[in-house]
């Protein structure tokens, strides 16, 4: 009779789990939960704030000015042929999905204590999830990056969208792997090391500044080679060099580059899973 009652039960919930647990048809049975999560993310952030949504058009384009007023009016670093504001509007737009997925998903175990302790449901539903919704907010950001080309373009700006921009989505995916495989390794080490969340946003602010944000990755070799290598191991640096040639044709596209930075996101997300599956077990007891 107990038999035939475990064949039945659809899920056992235990403590004890693999290495590796990232279990795709629990996973798509909490799919709901997933688009609730999503729901969640995106309507409370700016639901009393007074510009609500514009806000999500409002911060990329101020700095994207203030970049372009500091780095190529004041430091003349130059863009080539494509306008300034456009390049650093390329370069901000899609660093901000990295670095909200980031900051975001790094914050997992201490913002969500109060439902992780209550229910069961696959706790790698609530990073997905920020994820998700991050990615709604960047395709808001590139609508605008879109305007903005248009009316450059129309004016004459020498900027054309190459043929691997088929590849773009890609690109932004691996971009959201790689924030997603850091968060959750640096969420389950906050859960025991509550200062590293006061270091999370400094840390990324000065990871900007190293990834080729404001500025065309080939300067830096030439400018500063003694220190180009710190670009160069960066595999975001890579991320938006090759999204600004897609958009922009701008830059070049460096094979090695991206294998290098495919290679290293799945390796972060590979162990982000492991840290993320054996923290949840205990971080209850510690958060």
């Amino acid at each position: 009779m107990s038999k035939l009652n475990e064949e039945s039960w659809l899920y056992t919930i235990s403590s004890k789990k693999k290495l590796i647990d990232f279990n795709f048809k629990e996973i798509w049975h909490y799919r709901d939960l997933l688009v609730l999560f999503v729901k969640r993310d995106v309507v409370t952030l700016y639901k009393q704030t007074v510009l609500g949504p514009l806000w999500y058009l409002i911060q990329p384009l101020f700095t994207a000015l203030t970049f372009t007023l500091i780095f190529n009016k004041v430091a003349n670093i130059e863009t080539g042929t494509v306008p300034p504001f456009l390049f650093n509007l390329a370069g901000v737009s899609i660093w901000n999905y990295f670095s909200t997925c980031l900051t975001t998903t790094s914050d997992t175990f201490k913002s969500n204590e109060a439902i992780f302790g209550k229910v069961y449901f696959p706790r790698i539903i609530v990073p997905l999830s920020i994820i998700l919704s991050n990615l709604l907010k960047f395709g808001i950001q590139l609508l605008i990056f879109i305007a903005f080309y248009i009316y450059y373009y129309s004016n004459g700006a020498a900027i054309s969208v190459d043929s691997s921009i088929v590849f773009f989505p890609f690109i932004i995916v691996l971009m959201g792997l790689l924030g997603l495989g850091l968060g959750m390794i640096i969420s389950s080490l906050v859960t025991k090391y509550r200062d590293l969340k006061f270091l999370v946003g400094f840390g990324v602010q000065l990871l900007m500044y190293v990834s080729a944000v404001m500025y065309p990755l080939a300067l830096m070799r030439d400018k500063l080679p003694n220190i180009a290598w710190v670009v160069e191991y960066n595999p975001l640096a890579y991320i938006i060099e090759t999204a600004r040639f897609m958009l922009l044709g701008t830059g070049t596209i460096n094979g090695f580059g991206i294998a290098y930075t495919v290679i290293i996101t799945f390796l972060i997300l590979f162990f982000g899973i492991i840290i993320f599956n054996r923290t949840e077990k205990t971080f209850i007891d510690t958060v």
